[in-house]
């Protein structure tokens, strides 16, 4: 019965339109009271969902994308992305699916990734001939890549939840292949619908333009290349490095790029302030809601429905994605990460799949589903920034998902790709 009340008031307040991060807080309280639990150790386990040490790491890196974006350090990689595919037939399509693999998600968010770079891609796109949903299809299917390539603070969540000491730096080398094959397939969809849509193809600007957008791009992209190599070589802690990588944005701001005000800069602490609440809010409120689940022992209740469904680990992965592509339907990431690690986690170790290699599946799952229709949220705030209804978006969007959709299945099923670039450093 208790089971029933904490997943049910969580459905129940889902469906009527509240809010996650208070779906979640309500049905842990509404246990508590039913199971006659003093209240008070609902807040304590929301206080200490985010007394993490290595929960610093996410505001700071939400600061560093804001700087990123407002201070034209992220413009420099879209026009070195812009100058390498550019040329291409729906070469705008390719900046932006281009611009995400660049941009490595700093902010750890696919939505705030979306608006940022679909704010800055779509009214270009549209200006230039595109069909809005052509615009929106690849601004919110390359968004998820963000997810993948380092420093994601999603990976970061993945570790804290997981509790099983789960390397952070593993898991930030894991994700790069996946991250840049997902890149790949998307940049070939979008090659194949821009021929079918009769797009015209962009003049090569030449190499000398290249060689020219490369140099100025080299110090932002130099970025990701000190924050991963400082984590992967140990040289500092992925929560030291979100501090870096805000001194490393003000430094090209201030001293390069010269893309710095004050005005901008109380514009990104307030982004970056609203932000954070908001994700830490959720993840307090489902870190209390996964309190729970531990205490009932819901992950044993998985692991032995699972095991009498089938003892067959490719059955129990599938069973695992189609959970987490529904789940992303209707939740946004940090919660999903939260509540699904510790559910899920423990049977994909039972069946023998290496904790991270399970990491990369559970947070490229997730992060699909967030434009799954009919409800992802992903799927909206990119209808929303390209001023597009749902409907058209998703008659032709399906190319994208499935494109996405095979290379989940290519990680899911082949641990190299996720496993070979980790195993080198070891």
């Amino acid at each position: 019965m208790e089971q029933l009340i904490l997943f049910g008031v969580f459905l129940l307040l889902m469906v009527m339109g509240v809010p996650v991060a208070f779906s979640l807080g309500i049905a842990a309280l509404s246990t508590a009271f039913y199971m006659e639990i003093p209240p008070l150790i609902v807040f304590q386990q929301m206080s200490e969902g985010v007394s993490s040490f290595s929960m610093i790491a996410i505001p700071l890196f939400i600061f560093a994308g804001e700087l990123m974006m407002r201070g034209g350090v992220a413009d420099k990689m879209i026009n070195f992305a812009s100058s390498l595919v550019g040329h291409m037939r729906g070469g705008l399509g390719q900046v932006n699916i281009m611009s995400s693999v660049f941009l490595s998600g700093i902010s750890g968010s696919p939505i705030a990734d979306a608006s940022a770079i679909g704010g800055i891609m779509v009214p270009q796109m549209v200006k230039r001939g595109y069909a809005r949903s052509y615009a929106v299809n690849v601004t919110i299917s390359s968004a998820v890549i963000a997810l993948m390539i380092p420093p994601s603070p999603n990976l970061i969540l993945y570790a804290i939840a997981g509790s099983s000491g789960i390397s952070i730096a593993d898991l930030f080398t894991a994700g790069i292949v996946p991250g840049l094959l997902l890149a790949l397939a998307l940049l070939f969809t979008a090659y194949i619908q821009a021929v079918k849509k009769g797009y015209p193809a962009e003049p090569f600007a030449g190499f000398w333009f290249i060689f020219q957008a490369f140099i100025a791009a080299i110090p932002a992209i130099l970025l990701i290349f000190v924050i991963f190599g400082g984590v992967r070589f140990g040289i500092f802690t992925p929560t030291e490095s979100s501090c870096i990588a805000v001194l490393y944005v003000f430094a090209l701001m201030i001293f390069i790029y010269k893309g710095s005000s004050f005005r901008m800069l109380i514009e990104a602490v307030s982004a970056a302030a609203r932000t954070t609440a908001m994700v830490l809010f959720i993840i307090a409120t489902a870190a209390a809601f996964g309190w729970f689940m531990a205490f009932l022992q819901i992950p044993n209740m998985v692991i032995d429905v699972m095991s009498h469904v089938s003892e067959s680990p490719y059955v129990v992965m599938a069973l695992i994605l189609v959970a987490l592509l529904l789940l992303g339907t209707f939740m946004d990431l940090s919660p999903m990460v939260i509540i699904c690690t510790p559910i899920f986690l423990p049977v994909a170790i039972n069946f023998g799949v290496d904790p991270v290699h399970f990491g990369i599946v559970l947070i490229l799952a997730a992060g699909i589903g967030l434009y799954t229709p009919p409800v992802g949220t992903l799927l909206f705030v990119g209808c929303a920034i390209g001023k597009v209804g749902v409907g058209e978006v998703l008659r032709t969007i399906w190319p994208y998902y499935l494109a996405s959709l095979l290379v989940l299945m290519l990680v899911a099923y082949v641990p190299w790709f996720s496993l070979w670039l980790p195993a080198l450093f070891h």
